[in-house]
Parts: C-alpha cells; sequence; structure tokens
C-alpha cells in the first residue's frame, strides 16, 4: 500500500501539469467542449488536496481517513455549488471518474515494466477515486435535499398567508391538504399576526382543502384552540355540503365554532362582532364618455 501511494504521489509531484492537462481533455470531451472555468479551478485544487493527502501518508484505500479532509470539503462544495446550478448527480460524479484515465497513464509510464506493481497501483486508485465519486453522489443528494426542503417551506409558508381584511380581523386562506407541520406553520404565523396588529377575530377559509377528515379536524380544532387562547374569536369558512356531511359522519364536534358557508358570509359576521356596519350607498356615477 505504500509502495502504491508513493508511486501515485510521484506521478502527481513530478508530472502534475500534464496529469492536469488530461484531466481537463477528459473534462471537455465529456462536455462536448471546452472545460469551464469552474472545472479547471476545481480539477487544480482537488490534484493539491491529493498530493498533499498523499505526503500525509493517507490510506490511498481509504478516502474517509482525516488527511483526505480537504479533498472532501472541496468535493461537498463543488457538489453543493452543481446541485445549486441543476446539474445531475451523475455530471457531478463524472468531474472525478474523469480523473481516473490521466492516472492510469502516467502509472503506466512510470511501472509499465513492473506489471504486479502497476495492476496494485491501478487498483488502489480505482478504488481511492471510486470512494470520491460516491462522496461527491452523497454530498449532491444530501444538498438536493437541502433545497426541495427549503422549497416546500417557502411553498408552504406561500400558500399560507396571513390576512388582514378589516381592522381587527385577520383571514388564512387554506389551499391543498392540511397535516400536521403544515397547520403548526399556519397557526404560528397567525398567532404573531394576531399579536401584531390586535386583531380580535380570524378567520379560516377551508374553501380550497380538498377534503375534510379526522386529522384534518383535529389540525382545525388545535388551531381555533390557540387563537381563543390568544383572546381572539375563530369563524371557519369554506363548509361546502360535501365537507358538512363528512364532519357530522365522523362525529366531530364543532360546537362552539362559528362555521360559514363562504369567506363573504364570515366577514359579515366578523364585520358585525367588531362593530363595523356596512351598507349599500347609491352606485358611482358613469364619467360621460369622451367626445
Amino acid at each position: 500500500m505504500k509502495q502504491n501511494s508513493a508511486a501515485v504521489e510521484t506521478l502527481l509531484a513530478q508530472h502534475r501539469e500534464q496529469v492536469l492537462a488530461e484531466w481537463q481533455s477528459e473534462l471537455a470531451v465529456a462536455s462536448g467542449g471546452r472545460a469551464s472555468n469552474t472545472d479547471v479551478q476545481g480539477t487544480a485544487q482537488l490534484l493539491e488536496a491529493l498530493l498533499a493527502g498523499l505526503r500525509a501518508n493517507g490510506r490511498i484505500d481509504d478516502f474517509n481517513d482525516k488527511v483526505w479532509e480537504a479533498g472532501r470539503d472541496l468535493l461537498a462544495s463543488l457538489s453543493r455549488s452543481r446541485a445549486a446550478q441543476g446539474s445531475t448527480a451523475a455530471d457531478t460524479s463524472r468531474f472525478v471518474l474523469a480523473l481516473k484515465k490521466p492516472l492510469f497513464s502516467g502509472l503506466q509510464r512510470m511501472l509499465g515494466n513492473e506489471p504486479a506493481a502497476l495492476l496494485s497501483a491501478v487498483w488502489d486508485v480505482s478504488t481511492l477515486i471510486d470512494s470520491m465519486a460516491q462522496f461527491t453522489v452523497t454530498a449532491y443528494q444530501r444538498t438536493r435535499e437541502e433545497i426541495i426542503a427549503r422549497q416546500q417551506q417557502e411553498l408552504l409558508e406561500l400558500s399560507t398567508p396571513v390576512i388582514k381584511l378589516w381592522d381587527g380581523v385577520l383571514a388564512v386562506p387554506m389551499i391543498g391538504t392540511l397535516d400536521s407541520g403544515r397547520t403548526q406553520l399556519v397557526m404560528e404565523a397567525l398567532l404573531q399576526r394576531i399579536v401584531d396588529t390586535g386583531s380580535t377575530i380570524a378567520i379560516i377559509d377551508i374553501t380550497g382543502v380538498p377534503t375534510v377528515d379526522t386529522l384534518v379536524a383535529q389540525h382545525l380544532l388545535k388551531t381555533v384552540t390557540a387563537i381563543r387562547l390568544m383572546g381572539a374569536e375563530c369563524i371557519i369558512s369554506g363548509i361546502r355540503p360535501q365537507i358538512a356531511q363528512t364532519i357530522v359522519h365522523l362525529g366531530i364536534d364543532l360546537q362552539g365554532v362559528i362555521t360559514k358557508a363562504t369567506l363573504a358570509d364570515a366577514l359579515a359576521v366578523a364585520m358585525k362582532r367588531a362593530g363595523f356596519s356596512v351598507s349599500r350607498g347609491k352606485p358611482a356615477a358613469t364619467p360621460p364618455a369622451a367626445a
């Protein structure tokens, strides 16, 4: 193992520029053009990290060794960058795998007259490069999961806005399926807005909720309870005939909760309870048409 590491170290130390040029050439062929500036910079940095690890007697068959930490950091950064740019995991790992051919060619030039040593060195180098490629895939997937989770959170926040309809009256139009995470987000946003605006009435509109089951009803009741604990009153609107039948069939108790068929009806009740009176005035006169 030491002999193989020494051979690769010698190759990178004495023929670094040649290996680097061949690696960048492989990347250019794979991309159908010229290697990008990011790839050029990445190849140079990664070769330096590999050489530093070999000089520190890093195990060439174990990329998890502490001496490869700089290399892992570079690959993690590369994977995150490519994931954010929309590249695939295959493209990311291909960047590393393209290093195999230049290293194999260099080792063949050095150990061509020693078949056993050449085979052993090639095997160990192949193992190291494969481990590096697998590391990039794992880092890429972790980054994609983080991006997806962040996007889902942003979508949840956008899909549950807290709207001020009138002085002292807030509304939350719910769209889509309600789950525990989303209910918690709605509850936190609504309670904070109640505090910020001093509102006394909150309308939860479920017109856009496709179905109501026991779990959804429990989430709604928890939100209603939290609103009442804040000293405000809650009205649930959007109770369609199908939803009303489902609630009755499930035996869900909404006693004490004001429910209305439409948001307009809920707003009328909220205005009345808040002490506002709305009357219909005369329609505005239509301005004369221009000559």
